[in-house]
């Protein structure tokens, strides 16, 4: 496949998943140290923040999913749920208490709730089957490229403002305006390629049970594994814990990031050529390594390596679940199908992380991160005994 054969509007989103994450990273690379280290907050705190953060982007999730399918857009969801994730930059800045950030945080999930399912049920509108996973994994790899210049950025400022976090938070504010900039000007709403015959409202029972065995298995996986896959926020606690200074924390996610950036493209490209199952298969198990180096680093560099393999698992497995995803429902049900898959997942994971909070104030982040490498066991055995999907 070549690559002026992708759609231009992959691209687009791309661009608009980059700039954002851009954003989002300078400030959540630092949000675990600033809520311990100036607002006094401990570990479980927040990994309840995180946990109920995602678990209420993903509950908004399924409605905006299903109402992008029910009046036939995508693109008015997707400058509401950007818009909204930009108006909220501010307040971190301003925060002066825990109440405060996660009132931010709560409306910024809110944010990528409304926005989350109908992107990608857009990607899936615009692009060929024989490419999705391509597709997917550009999109992927752009959106990690913010993840890992966000960090960068931060710790760049950092340094030159002596760990001003509030001044790094206020320029995150810029890029998440450029974000609606693009929405609005670069990108198009594609012409429905199915529709239903009358408008039914997709959340209801003889709606939902149009969404295949095959779209239930992947959910059932993904879940189990989300189980295994908390909050990065451990993973900067985690250099906090061995003595790494503030200012070099967004390195960890640097690190995680270039390799998930560097690896999800190729491997979605890998995906449409061989299959997924050995490649979802992989990435499993670069987690549970992970999970085991993360355990017992004891040095920066460890910490380092310990997020580039967890890095390499999301690469290995995130584009493909969300091809698997594309594939696996009516066109006109894309946007349902994705907003349960997230509500399903982000339910999980607000438990993961309250779990993994729980372990990190009770018995520290060695025992933390080997619950994480046995949960991944577990789904990886799982997958290997169950084989709910097929092999393309």
């Amino acid at each position: 496949m070549s690559r002026t054969a992708m759609p231009k509007g992959v691209y687009a989103l791309g661009f608009v998943s980059m700039f954002m994450d851009i954003s989002s990273e300078m400030i959540h690379s630092l949000l675990p140290l600033f809520l311990t280290g100036v607002l006094g907050a401990s570990a479980l705190s927040v990994g309840i923040l995180e946990g109920i953060a995602e678990a209420t982007a993903s509950i908004v999730k399924i409605f905006s999913g299903a109402v992008s399918d029910w009046i036939g857009r995508r693109k008015p969801l997707l400058l509401l749920g950007y818009g909204l994730a930009t108006l909220t930059k501010p307040l971190f800045p301003l925060a002066d208490s825990f109440t405060t950030v996660l009132t931010a945080r709560f409306l910024d999930r809110i944010g990528k709730g409304i926005r989350a399912a109908p992107r990608d049920a857009f990607l899936a509108d615009i692009t060929p089957e024989p490419m999705r996973g391509a597709a997917y994994g550009l999109r992927q790899s752009m959106d990690t490229t913010g993840a890992f210049i966000g960090p960068l950025a931060a710790m760049l400022l950092m340094i030159w403002t002596f760990n001003d976090y509030r001044t790094v938070f206020w320029i995150a504010v810029i890029p998440a305006l450029i974000v609606i900039l693009i929405i609005i000007f670069g990108i198009r709403e594609p012409a429905r390629a199915t529709a239903p015959e009358k408008k039914t409202f997709p959340l209801k029972p003889d709606q939902l049970k149009l969404l295949s065995p095959v779209f239930w298995g992947v959910t059932m996986v993904a879940s189990v594994l989300t189980l295994a896959r908390f909050s990065e926020a451990f993973l900067i606690l985690r250099g906090d814990s061995i003595g790494l200074d503030a200012a070099f924390a967004p390195a960890i996610l640097i690190a995680m990031n270039v390799v998930y950036s560097l690896s999800a493209w190729p491997v979605g490209i890998l995906s449409d050529r061989i299959g997924r199952q050995g490649l979802l298969v992989a990435g499993i198990a670069m987690l549970i390594i992970a999970d085991i180096v993360l355990a017992y680093a004891h040095t920066p560099l460890l910490v380092y390596i310990g997020a580039g393999l967890w890095g390499l698992h999301m690469g290995l497995t995130q584009g493909i679940i969300t091809a698997y995803i594309a594939g696996s429902v009516p066109a006109h049900l894309r946007g349902t199908g994705f907003g349960v898959y997230n509500f399903v997942t982000g339910v999980v994971l607000l438990l993961a992380s309250v779990i993994a909070g729980y372990l990190w104030s009770a018995y520290g982040p060695v025992v933390t991160f080997i619950g994480g490498a046995a949960f991944s066991a577990i789904s990886l055995l799982g997958f290997l005994v169950m084989r709910p999907i097929p092999g393309k």
